[in-house]
């Protein structure tokens, strides 16, 4: 057993020991030394400098008293409602902006967003003052968007309003996080906000999921008896139907009584989507070996086809997503041989997705030299950089750091990440008006 002898042979010298741990937790073998300590402590437990490293240890790694969660569904549930009736009023087709685009797709996530904060306030009887701030912002951003795009000229506008679907509930979600734990907060705490942000966003998949499920079966019950639903009531089971679950998505995963880093993310549906993450990531490894393998055989394709470019992008986030998900909260509570597959995975992706996002990037300039500059060109064009960035930078401190600071230095990426995420954002919806009319 690894520093077992070690440790025996300087049972007479603490500060020895005391090295021996410093060295452990720079290696990430923790786990090591602490079950090496155990056993010897097993067999001289009169040994004083033995016992005071099990109790050491024991207090450090005892898992503390969990606050009970139980999720306020008095007030998630008429929320919900609400929610869904202001969707349902809002899916009217006749509610079209600007005679292209539904008012339920450019404002759902601003709405369900201030009514979630409205619970959370309500809730934890805390964060009034910047969730108000923050919600009022929100409010204005909606407001600016729904003003200026009619300034623009037909073909403009259309494709601003295309991107503020896309861009709204980008900042509805940034809004959320600088209301639950505030601009100056710290990289744990941001981290936590996003890892819980996959979990909601997962649960509210589960939830529409069964949504749809029971929409189906309902609208197939009185098919079979030959009674065909009004367009009012369909409208009522599909959009009002999807307004209850933002609410009830976030009242079930996030507790409010607790600030975001002291989360419980080590059971129930929690742990199940940390390890549905950590076995996505092989996967996503091999296929994204695969795709690079195949490049060199269609490697024209992205420069011809504007869809292709798409779906990169869509790939791209979807493994940002994924890097955050098997990033771990606490990286201590993994053994060695699982942090050091887990962080030479996470590295892996992390190069692939740059060489992918660089072939992407290059075939969006090359469009963009033989075409012009587009909102939809300058748009993607500053995503893939701020993404590619990102994963470089990942990537550079996982290859210099090997200690346990590793989960660490994901942690201040990611964080880092959120802030341009925000920047890049708030820039689109501001400045597009003014660079295309």
């Amino acid at each position: 057993m690894e520093y077992r002898f070690e440790i025996q042979s300087a049972t007479s010298n603490p500060q020895e020991v005391e090295d021996l741990y410093r060295r452990a937790l720079k290696e990430g073998k923790q786990t090591d030394f602490g079950a090496a300590i155990e056993n010897l402590y097993l067999g001289a437990p009169e040994n004083l400098l033995l016992a005071a490293w099990h109790y050491r240890l024991s207090a450090e790694t005892a898992p503390p008293k969990r606050r009970e969660f139980a999720p306020n569904w008095k007030l998630a549930i008429p929320t919900g409602v609400i929610t869904g009736l202001i969707f349902w009023l809002l899916s009217d087709p006749n509610l079209q902006f600007l005679d292209h685009i539904p008012h339920i797709v450019l404002l759902w996530a601003p709405i369900a967003t201030l009514l979630a904060l409205a619970f959370l306030v309500i809730t934890a009887r805390r964060y009034a003052s910047r969730s108000l701030t923050a919600g009022i912002l929100l409010a204005v951003a909606c407001i600016y968007a729904l003003l200026i795009a009619p300034s623009q000229t037909m073909g403009y506008h259309r494709h601003y309003l295309d991107l503020m679907a896309i861009h709204l509930p980008l900042l509805s979600w940034v809004v959320l996080g600088i209301s639950l734990v505030g601009v100056r907060s710290n990289q744990d705490a941001r981290f936590a906000f996003l890892t819980k942000s996959i979990e909601v966003m997962i649960t509210a998949g589960l939830y529409l999921i069964a949504g749809v499920a029971f929409g189906t079966i309902t609208i197939g019950l009185f098919q079979a008896l030959s009674i065909k639903l009004p367009d009012v009531l369909m409208r009522l089971i599909a959009a009002g139907g999807f307004g209850l679950i933002p609410v009830l998505a976030v009242a079930s995963m996030y507790d409010p009584g607790l600030e975001a880093e002291e989360q419980d993310f080590s059971q129930g549906l929690s742990k199940l989507i940390a390890t549905m993450m950590r076995l996505l990531l092989p996967l996503t490894l091999f296929v994204l070996l695969v795709y690079v393998f195949v490049i060199p055989f269609n490697f024209m394709e992205p420069f011809r086809n504007r869809d292709l470019l798409i779906v990169y992008n869509v790939m791209l986030f979807a493994i940002m997503g994924l890097l955050i998900g098997v990033t771990p909260i606490k990286v201590e509570t993994l053994s060695a041989g699982l942090q050091r597959n887990l962080r030479n995975g996470i590295l892996a992706v992390a190069i692939l997705a740059i060489l992918v996002s660089l072939y992407a990037l290059s075939a969006t300039v090359y469009r963009t030299f033989q075409g012009g500059i587009t909102i939809n060109r300058l748009t993607i064009i500053g995503w893939n950089i701020i993404n590619i960035a990102i994963l470089v930078i990942l990537a550079y401190k996982q290859a210099r750091n090997r200690g346990q600071a590793w989960s660490d230095d994901l942690k201040s990426v990611f964080s880092l990440g959120a802030v341009g995420y925000t920047i890049w954002a708030i820039f689109l919806i501001v400045a597009i008006p003014f660079l295309f009319r």
